[in-house]
């Protein structure tokens, strides 16, 4: 199965590729204080992103989801719980950052994909998200991948890609008139 981009793409999704390390300079693999320092800038970089693929001709503006892996992931459920206009999230070994508690305005529809042998990104996370979104009545679909790690491959990947496209498919369809 190909990469997330090039399967939403395949089936009519307009995808965006967000490289928000580029507005701070940031290259390879953030650190702790370096994500700390530059979450917030990272956030303004997807909600403006946002702002701008809803003004493209191919993208239906009501029907905007969001895709991260790892601290991706954590950006994107942190800007869902701001921004109306974010109507689904998938989140691939990522999580909400408790940090966030005091600012949740709003939760989405939310499609947790998880390894249980995470060594980055610890499995409770996945379990807290999924607190989160119960006690608020949110619908969500939760994937604990045994003995997978911080990266998915083989059958876990094909599996995660078929979850994420049928997640996005139902959550994002266009409603019938």
């Amino acid at each position: 199965m190909s990469e997330p981009a090039s399967l939403l793409a395949s089936h009519g999704f307009a995808v965006f590729v967000l490289h928000y390390f580029e507005r701070t300079g940031t290259t390879g693999v953030a650190d702790r204080q370096t994500a700390i320092r530059n979450f917030p800038l990272w956030g303004k970089t997807i909600w403006d992103a946002i702002s701008h693929a809803e003004k493209q001709p191919e993208v239906d503006s009501q029907r905007i989801g969001l895709l991260g892996f790892s601290l991706g992931a954590y950006l994107a459920l942190s800007v869902a719980a701001v921004d109306a206009r974010v109507k689904a999230v998938v989140e691939y070994f990522g999580g909400m950052p408790k940090e966030m508690s005091l600012f949740i305005r709003r939760l989405c529809p939310t499609l947790i994909l998880h390894g249980d042998d995470d060594p980055t990104v610890p499995v409770s996370e996945a379990y807290h998200l999924q607190q989160l979104l119960e006690k608020k009545s949110i619908p969500y679909e939760m994937q604990i991948y045994p003995g997978a790690g911080h990266q998915f491959t083989g059958e876990v990947w094909d599996d995660a890609g078929r979850r994420t496209l049928s997640f996005l498919q139902r959550y994002l369809a266009t409603q019938a008139a």
